[in-house]
């Protein structure tokens, strides 16, 4: 299964003094883009949240590679890079979309939580077809 990547236009405001696009703002642009993931699954995140369930935050890594100035457009392509029951991890490339030139990767880790209940669950037992849905992307 293959999804299209995230396209995403640099704006002014997400700028820092030096005119590129503040380092933090990667981190954004990466949950916005597992957000369109989930969405082009046929699953959006806010049917997981009626669910009663989210996904915490265990651990981001970003790496930049090159810069990102206003005006320019990224390509952000999403991938499940790890799946067990109860997390899973996601990995991001961030490209320039119109050379193609590497500009961030970087990854996210995550816990499925119920809301209801405040603690971890497995997603492969309360919502069997999302991790079913998650496991046929990741291989591909």
């Amino acid at each position: 299964m293959k999804l299209r990547p995230y396209l995403r236009f640099a704006q002014f405001y997400e700028t820092d003094a030096m005119g590129i696009i503040y380092h933090a703002n990667y981190i954004h642009w990466m949950e916005e883009a597992r957000i369109d993931m989930m969405d082009q699954l046929g699953w959006p995140y806010q049917r997981v949240h009626d669910a009663g369930l989210d996904f915490g935050v265990t651990e981001v890594h970003c790496h930049h590679r090159g810069m990102v100035r206003f005006g320019d457009t990224v390509a952000v392509q999403v991938t499940i890079t790890r799946l067990t029951p109860a997390k899973m991890e996601v990995g991001y490339r961030i490209t320039d979309a119109k050379t193609g030139e590497l500009r961030a990767e970087g990854s996210t880790g995550h816990f499925f939580f119920d809301m209801a209940e405040q603690k971890p669950v497995a997603l492969k037992r309360v919502i069997p077809e999302l991790y079913q849905l998650f496991a046929q992307y990741k291989e591909g």
